[in-house]
């Protein structure tokens, strides 16, 4: 024992056996088994779905380069091969029980996982595998799982080591009779089909680990073990999430006396030897996926799923169910299959499955629904803007979907509402694919040529807003240049709309000459702008690291401005300081000097105002909301804005944001219009940006002639800005675990929304009030799965809640000043998370393991300054049964 363990540190001094040695003539008896376990992150293994494969394993020398110690033929057989549950069960609840491993795996299988497999090993690492050619690929993979156990180095350092998971950068640690070796799971090279959502917040986090310990006597393995973790987390909300735990262990019990060398002077003449059947096969695992037998074909699905996606249950958190598991489906289903659904639905569900088809985001799923829509055709509108929305939305666009939007633009567009929205898409897929990296894709290339070189060539006005809602998607930093032309020299809307592009940049690409001409809009040192467009302005000037002069000459403007203006732009500079905002540093220092901060400044009265509040503030993610409100001298709305932004410690999401605007209304009340706005036409509107996408904006009424025939043929009812179901959350990733089996992980989210507003106006009683309506219905379903051939264990978990959010803002005119009441509404929210761990055989025994939770959020009156609180009780305390009329 002395002389071999000396044999053994001589060896490793000199160099001359790299790797594990075998004696000739010995046969090494092992037992094997490989462990998967699936539960929550953080939950005890002993209480999880899983199962144990186990057997004997045969090792011994079939031969031995006479010219190279270091280069050996080794034959790998399983025995005695056996399936069980992982942790213990009741008879009742063990799928296994009474089966015999025959029955389990099937003869044909068990057969194929008991013939030998012969690897050489050259240094320890396995040159080539030899098994049989026609094996089916589960068992094949099973035993480059076990081959690759094998796979080692005596000496410590890295490299890129090829074996069942890919190429992967791998790292060894020696000590004495102990090699650790760490594998780098994100660095392997291997076909598996991945995706994730485009934003962060709205993804899933993941984190992957690979150790293998070796304990070595003899300069042979005595006992290996190895451990894979994966664990998976919603980013906004980690308490969901899962965890794939696989591990193997290889423990050597005997050493008999063993069949002979073979001699020959290559490995080839060996293996023709043996059995000619054998061939050199990859190392790296097959792509191997069991077919579901029982499975309903996409029209059966669709027929037990399609009640639920009725427009009337579009907020229910039920329609996002059935939309997430109806686009699982059509991602399995081919072009045929699609349309043959979308041709024969009828026009109420058709919207929900265009939603569906283009969320999917295959190539099949695109081709149906491109060869089924027809935009030469006005008279299918709602469906090709559902298509166009949902094409916003993507959460991994491809390329082809740009270039065959591009296409559709540069053709025949019967609807101008449809061609802008076009381009609006455009825009926002020119981002998420710039975002990936995809900035200089042929596609991208030329779709920002198209926009930029159109805006150029652009007279009209309407034209004009279609790119500049294009760019305001985009986020070109070489846009800026053009959107500056526009803030600055346009008129009106296109002005506006330029700058709330600028807006939305992040504060790192707003350079010095950004800066400038952003002063220079809200002081009007070169021309007369309108009040929405200076305080945009002046919003982005004090969100991007303003200095202390540019804050200064701010401060200082209040009290010169028109009254309602002065009164915004103090509420946003209190909003700032109370927030505690990046800029309220730089603005704290500038209220030290008396000629900024006086009360004759921040006395002023008015109406308009800004605020910032908290919706949530979690550990994984927080929520705030801002409502600021801008009106005119003469009492009437002219901008009320309301967002929503998630985030957490690195990034942030726009959720939702509603604008709604009006101008030139002064005349209908005899009213005298603020400088700048005398002639204004008479305009009302409303703006979305959903989960960062704009979408194309609603017009309520445009001109006087408009407005007085909407008055007198108003309905009541208020206007749709955004309905239908979108793919919030897609993630899914495919694994290969070290012992064999593929696994998986998805996890998807989906949102059912409805969005409307509008504005109700009564001469009579001189009152104005907007109301924005938010109805959404959240569904969230992640599924963990590890997939062998013989048994199936996983775990699905799912979120669900719905609410409602009401943003109203009433104002009175008929004194002076007059009043205003702006209500934040939220109803009671239900909140529901169910668990269901499962194994289960393809005969059809299954064990499950259920676990839920429900919840209630309780419905709030988001708060508001206390000027405003004051204001609701008078305005509440006077009002009488006014009757209005929506436009």
């Amino acid at each position: 024992l002395v002389n071999s363990k000396m044999l053994f540190v001589f060896a490793f001094q000199t160099g001359h056996t790299t790797g594990p040695s075998l004696n000739n003539d010995k046969l090494y008896k092992f037992a094997y088994s490989a462990e998967v376990y699936v539960d929550r992150v953080k939950a005890s293994l002993q209480k999880s779905a899983g199962y144990r494969f186990s057997s004997g394993v045969d090792v011994n020398l079939l031969w031995r380069n006479p010219d190279n110690d270091d280069d050996q033929l080794v034959k790998i057989t399983m025995k005695d091969v056996q399936v069980e549950n992982v942790n213990e069960r009741p008879a009742d609840k063990n799928i296994f029980k009474g089966k015999s491993t025959e029955k389990i795996i099937g003869k044909e299988y068990l057969e194929a996982l008991q013939r030998p497999i012969m690897v050489e090993l050259v240094r320890g690492k396995i040159k080539t595998f030899y098994s049989y050619q026609n094996e089916p690929g589960f068992t094949q993979n099973i035993k480059r799982g076990l081959a690759s156990l094998f796979q080692l180095q005596l000496h410590s350092g890295s490299s890129r080591e090829v074996d069942i998971s890919g190429k992967c950068d791998t790292t060894y640690h020696v000590r004495q009779d102990q090699v650790t070796k760490i594998k780098d799971l994100d660095s392997c090279e291997i076909e598996k089909k991945r995706f994730t959502s485009h934003s962060r917040i709205l993804d899933v986090s993941t984190k992957a680990t690979s150790a293998t310990v070796y304990v070595l006597e003899d300069s042979f393995i005595k006992s290996i073990k190895a451990e894979e973790n994966f664990v998976y987390a919603l980013n906004y909300r980690r308490k969901t999430g899962a965890k794939i735990v696989s591990k193997q262990r290889l423990e050597l019990k005997s050493v008999q006396a063993g069949t002979g060398l073979i001699a020959a002077k290559q490995v080839a003449g060996v293996i023709k030897t043996l059995d000619p059947n054998y061939v050199a096969i990859p190392l790296e695992a097959e792509p191997v996926k069991s077919e579901c037998k029982k499975c309903p074909s996409l029209s059966e699905h669709w027929k037990s799923i399609r009640e639920q996606m009725h427009p009337d249950k579009l907020s229910k958190p039920d329609a996002a169910k059935s939309f997430l598991s109806f686009i699982q489906n059509i991602r399995k289903a081919t072009k045929e299959e699609i349309l043959k659904i979308i041709k024969s639905e009828n026009k109420e569900l058709l919207p929900q499955v265009v939603d569906a088809v283009t969320s999917a985001q295959t190539p099949e799923s695109l081709e149906a629904v491109l060869e089924f829509l027809d935009f030469k055709d006005a008279s299918t509108f709602v469906l090709q803007e559902r298509f166009l929305y949902a094409c916003g939305f993507a959460s991994h666009p491809s390329e082809t979907l740009l270039k065959s939007l591009t296409e559709k633009f540069k053709g025949d567009v019967a609807s101008q509402e449809i061609r802008e929205t076009l381009v609006i898409v455009m825009g926002a897929l020119i981002r998420k694919l710039c975002d990936r990296d995809g900035c200089k894709l042929p596609a991208v290339l030329e779709a920002k040529r198209l926009i930029l070189n159109r805006l150029e060539k652009a007279n009209k006005d309407d034209n004009v807003q279609m790119y500049l809602l294009a760019l305001k998607n985009a986020l070109l930093p070489e846009a800026i240049p053009v959107l500056l032309k526009y803030a600055e020299s346009g008129e009106g809307p296109i002005s506006s709309l330029a700058a709330t592009a600028l807006q939305r940049y992040d504060p790192s690409f707003l350079t010095k000459e950004v800066k400038e001409t952003m002063n220079r809009i809200y002081h009007q040192t070169r021309k007369i702008h309108e009040k929405t467009v200076r305080t945009t302005a002046a919003a982005i000037i004090l969100n991007s690291n303003p200095s202390y002069m540019e804050v200064k000459n701010i401060l200082l403007s209040i009290g010169e401005l028109p009254m309602e203006m002065n009164k915004y732009m103090l509420s946003m500079i209190q909003d700032i300081l109370r927030f505690e905002m990046p800029s309220s540093k730089t603005v704290r220092q500038v209220l030290k000097d008396m000629r900024a901060h006086n009360y004759d400044r921040f006395s002023k009265t008015g109406s308009s105002s800004a605020y910032t509040g908290y919706i949530t503030r979690g550990p994984d993610v927080s929520s705030t909301y801002s409502l600021d409100i801008l009106y005119s001298g003469s009492g009437i709305l002219r901008r009320s804005n309301m967002n929503i932004r998630v985030f957490d410690r690195s990034t942030d999401l726009h959720a939702i944001q509603v604008v709604l605007e009006a101008q030139g209304l002064e005349s209908i009340i005899a009213a005298t219009p603020d400088e700048g706005e005398e002639n204004l036409d008479s305009f009302a509107g409303m703006s979305a940006i959903l989960f960062g996408f704009q979408l194309r904006p609603v017009t309520f009424f445009q001109g006087y002639g408009d407005l007085m025939s909407k008055m007198l043929s108003a309905t009541g009812d208020p206007m749709n800005v955004v309905k239908g179901l979108v793919l919030l959350t897609d993630f899914l990733q495919e694994i290969q675990l070290q012992s064999g089996p593929t696994a998986s992980a998805e996890f998807m989210g989906g949102l059912a929304i409805d969005i409307s507003g509008g504005m109700e106006f009564s001469l009579w009683y001189r009152e104005s009030k907007t109301n924005v309506k938010n109805r959404v219905a959240m569904f969230v379903a992640g599924n963990t799965e590890v997939d062998s051939f013989f048994v199936k264990t996983g775990m699905e978990t799912t979120l669900e809640t719905e609410t409602a959010l009401d943003f109203i803002s009433t104002v009175q005119f008929s004194q002076y000043p007059f009043l205003v009441c702006m209500q934040m509404d939220r109803v009671d929210s239900p909140f529901r998370t169910h668990t269901t761990k499962y194994e289960s055989l393809p005969s059809g025994r299954r064990y499950t393991a259920r676990r839920g939770k429900a919840a209630t959020l309780a419905g709030n009156e988001y708060p508001l300054h206390q000027e405003n609180s004051n204001m609701c009780k008078k305005v509440f305390g006077a009002k009488s049964d006014s009757a209005g009329s929506w436009f």
